[in-house]
């Protein structure tokens, strides 16, 4: 019988005893002692956020095909189930087993957000697992990072083993061979990173040394050995058709965030959006076969009952065969009351007439995300959206039926103006105007317009990276401009606007763009009762702001400065593919307003073609063919 980590006293005193019992359906039960290594994999937020993150999934698939690896997961407890551990010394344990988490072998940790690093440290302590790497010994497992964040991982870097730069699908299994490997040899823990940092894509923090100039500015990054590479290369899955895939999804006992089934269709985007790191660290956009999807789809229909499928791409629209999967889907699954669900599409004619099949359009809305209020500013970024786009897109709606609209946008962006913020409730009345125009008899209903605006915050890898940021007071300014605008139009009522929280905002600026200075202010916030910082009931700025005073780190050192192109950037020792040379033209362009072609229209010479797959190599396959 399957021992319980929490009696059934604590399940009694928490919210949703159900997040820490495991044994979901699908879960994957292995003999600990016919498995030699054993990886518990940590979404560092709660389990509901967790249990919706299609990577983890595909990290456990990848690992547990092997017969001598066992993954489990492990997620954030909440702060009613923390206080409890701690006062009453229970370790943090990993679902499947219910084993310490101290035990294994690995904790990997996936870096979706910055907001969400007082949360690693949360799993550290609970573990009883030293938070700073150096403190750390042969009983401890080694401590892996991976995710999106990793991108710029000096902020976190004191507090891991290594990470894993790059797509999963290719890495894992080569660091799991090594450490199956070295582990019967007997090697110690700083031997194995020694040659851990050899393999493709992994990055071993404590072997590199880092200095600093008089103006608190990088003035060096390099190893410390002749045999650790000075450039870590970021790895991809160039065959998404021959990458693991959770064929059997887990099936959770309570609701969580995306409660269906996820069908990755394609990776990466070829838009080239100036503010979007996905749309860059992705590269080159790869597309699943879609017979492969038709697949996936039935095996995971019927291996967990859902009656929701949802698509999974950054631009879904930009799927070669989407006509082809979403016949078959609604051929094959609608009928039997399956809803399918289509995030990330442009409005056009085809999407329309797809969404009129899957949705029930009295109850759905449309959202378009122009990001900018005027055509000036949308070049700036390299939208690719025209004013006529947006109201071209919206007439289609209103005359298909709809009657909502979600618009995105964001405040701050390099080269903003007064008119660029106005022109966001500008841009909302010439929507009312469109849906107003159609004849009273063919509407249906009143005319609902939902603005939401969030605030720029500039990453790593993307062209706007070397583009200051803003103190919070500004920002709410910002908003507060859009808010009065709205007021003024003559359709206001029709309009509701919403903004994100400042403080969050620049607080995440600080933590994308950091060096390893920052880590101890991290540390600090932590020991002060920070904890999941990207829940706005539990984020606190001012225990932020003693964080920063106490280290001496000034956030707006990170924040408000424009770097200079000359800059050492503290992320510069990864090479993603995209060249600095093209980041460096991006910005260039962005001043002037200038439009780069997508990359199905032109190849732009980013760099990623160097991958040899994708999009990259679509043109010279049909002139082949």
């Amino acid at each position: 019988m399957r021992k319980q980590a929490l009696p059934d006293r604590v399940l009694l005193r928490v919210e949703k005893p159900a997040r820490y019992l495991g044994n979901e359906i699908n879960t994957v039960h292995k003999d600990r002692h016919m498995t030699d290594v054993r990886f518990a994999m940590c979404f560092p937020d709660v389990y509901e956020i967790g249990m919706s993150h299609l990577g983890i999934q595909i990290i456990c698939e990848q690992l547990n095909r092997r017969a001598d690896t066992w993954c489990e997961r492990v997620y954030s407890p909440w702060p009613d189930l923390s206080a409890i551990m701690k006062e009453e010394g229970i370790p943090l344990f990993a679902l499947e087993s219910q084993d310490p988490v101290k035990d294994f072998d690995f904790l990997g940790f996936t870096l979706q957000f910055e907001l969400c690093y007082t949360n690693i440290l949360q799993v550290l302590d609970l573990a009883g697992i030293p938070v700073y790497a150096k403190d750390r010994t042969e009983a401890d497992p080694l401590v892996v990072g991976g995710g999106p964040c990793t991108y710029n991982p000096e902020p976190v870097a004191p507090f891991f083993d290594l990470f894993l730069i790059g797509e999963s699908e290719n890495e894992m299994d080569a660091l799991v061979d090594l450490y199956a490997q070295e582990k019967k040899k007997g090697t110690g823990r700083e031997a194995f990173l020694r040659l851990a940092a050899s393999l493709p894509g992994v990055y071993v923090p404590s072997l590199y040394e880092v200095s600093y100039n008089e103006d608190g500015t990088l003035a060096s990054f390099a190893p410390k050995y002749p045999d650790v590479p000075a450039e870590v290369r970021r790895q991809i899955c160039t065959d998404l058709s021959a990458a693991p895939y959770p064929e059997k999804p887990l099936v959770p006992y309570i609701k969580v965030t995306q409660d269906r089934v996820v069908l990755e269709i394609q990776r990466g985007c070829i838009r080239g959006c100036r503010f979007c790191q996905a749309g860059t660290v992705y590269r080159p956009l790869r597309e699943r076969p879609e017979k492969k999807l038709e697949e996936y789809a039935r095996c995971m229909i019927d291996s967990t009952g859902y009656e929701e499928m949802s698509l999974s791409s950054l631009s879904s629209s930009d799927y070669r065969f989407l006509p082809e999967l979403m016949d078959y889907l609604i051929r094959n699954f609608h009928e039997n009351h399956v809803n399918v669900s289509l995030p990330s599409l442009r409005i056009d004619n085809f999407s329309l007439d797809v969404m009129k099949k899957v949705q029930d359009i009295r109850k759905s809305s449309l959202t378009f995300a122009p990001e900018a209020g005027t055509q000036r500013l949308r070049d700036v970024i390299n939208k690719g959206l025209t004013e006529e786009d947006i109201l071209g897109g919206a007439g289609k709606a209103f005359q298909g039926g709809w009657n909502r609209v979600k618009l995105y946008f964001m405040l701050g962006q390099p080269t903003e103006t007064e008119e660029d913020r106005k022109g966001i409730a500008h841009l909302a009345q010439k929507i009312c105007d469109v849906y107003y125009d159609i004849p009273k008899e063919e509407r249906n209903g009143k005319c609902e317009i939902n603005v939401s605006t969030s605030f720029f915050v500039p990453k790593p890898f993307t062209p706007f990276q070397w583009a200051p940021m803003y103190r919070k007071e500004d920002y709410l300014a910002f908003a507060k401009t859009v808010k009065t605008e709205i007021r003024a139009m003559k359709n206001q009522k029709s309009i509701r606007y919403n903004w994100h929280d400042s403080a969050g905002s620049v607080l995440e600026g600080v933590l994308a763009r950091g060096d390893r200075k920052v880590a101890k202010a991290i540390a600090k916030a932590y020991e002060l009762g920070a904890l999941f910082d990207a829940w706005s009931d539990f984020f606190h700025p001012e225990i932020w702001d003693k964080a920063f005073r106490e280290t001496g780190v000034d956030p707006e050192f990170y924040n408000l400065r424009e770097r200079s192109t000359e800059e050492l950037l503290p992320w510069d020792f990864i090479d993603i593919g995209v060249s600095r040379r093209f980041l460096e033209q991006e910005w260039e362009k962005a001043q002037r307003a200038e439009i780069t072609p997508n990359c199905r229209e032109k190849c732009s010479g980013c760099g990623a073609a160097r991958f040899g797959c994708g999009v990259c190599t679509e043109k010279r396959g049909e002139e082949e063919a």
